[in-house]
């Protein structure tokens, strides 16, 4: 197969200058430890350039870095990819629309990929506009075709996932773009951790709030990101209402979600249950009798 420079990709020494950039950042941030992690890159509609396997990303030089096709076929390079490189071909070949994919294994999302967590809360403005809900997939065995199937589900619909006891990925329109989001992943993940941690409990944005941050994410060109969870909706998304009638539609980037019902959730009307038995209990209090 010959390869061929095509114009409205960058040219191989920019996307291997990124790759090497975003491999320093990455290990320097603790996204990694070791030969974790790995990076890759369109420079055409069927070629990308990769990290190698049993490489530091930290301590890359260009020379390192194989040129490959989307069928899996080394085109240049004197090094191994990663056998992690089977997913990113997978999200290559899902969505023609990312140009390149980062996996790593940050320490707070990655946390949450342990527990057998997403990070679908409302709880952060920038990450519901920039990324999104983020995913968990099933557990799959590294290296094999598990887990690519495993990340399939999402590649057209999110901006990335987590790794159940593996990691993160998370990928884009180029290579610092998807850094980006693995950047932002992993904040998203830390503020969730430290709110849950250090005050037991998150202010979630309202279902009207999340509609107009993803209108402003859509009317912005980021048409993918999933919706995260509001204010009123349980884990599975479904809503706690003390009425019927409402419309919840989570899939997709849905901006007709809407509450037509009018009524309190479960949660609203425990409180107002409490608040009356105290001032039923005050009004049978001899003391406030006349």
């Amino acid at each position: 197969m010959s390869y061929q420079f095509e114009s409205q990709y960058p040219g191989d020494y920019e996307v291997k200058k990124t790759i090497l950039e975003i491999g320093r950042r990455m290990y320097a941030k603790n996204f990694v430890a070791a030969n974790d992690g790995n990076i890759s890159a369109k420079v055409s509609d069927d070629t990308i350039w990769c990290t190698p396997t049993g490489v530091s990303k930290g301590y890359m030089t260009d020379d390192m870095l194989v040129l490959m096709d989307l069928d899996g076929n080394v085109i240049k390079g004197n090094c191994k990819p990663s056998s992690e490189v089977k997913m990113h071909l997978r999200v290559y070949n899902e969505n023609p629309d990312v140009k390149a994919v980062v996996h790593a294994h940050p320490p707070a999302a990655t946390s949450y990929a342990i527990a057998g967590l997403p990070l679908n809360r409302a709880i952060l403005t920038e990450a519901v506009m920039g990324i999104g809900e983020i995913p968990l997939a099933p557990y799959a065995m590294p290296g094999t075709e598990e887990v690519p199937d495993s990340i399939t589900p999402f590649i057209r619909s999110h901006n990335g996932c987590l790794l159940a006891n593996h990691g993160a990925i998370t990928w884009g329109k180029d290579a610092m773009e998807a850094w980006m989001r693995m950047e932002s992943v992993e904040y998203y993940a830390l503020v969730s951790m430290y709110t849950n941690a250090l005050i037991g409990q998150a202010n979630e944005l309202t279902c009207s709030q999340v509609d107009r941050l993803i209108e402003r994410r859509t009317n912005s060109g980021i048409y993918t990101g999933g919706r995260p969870l509001c204010r009123n909706c349980g884990p599975d998304g479904v809503p706690a209402c003390a009425k019927g009638g409402c419309s919840h539609d989570h899939s997709g980037d849905s901006s007709s979600h809407t509450c037509s019902c009018g009524g309190s959730t479960d949660e609203e009307k425990n409180e107002a249950e409490m608040v009356a038995q105290i001032v039923r209990q005050i009004l049978s209090d001899n003391r406030f009798r006349g």
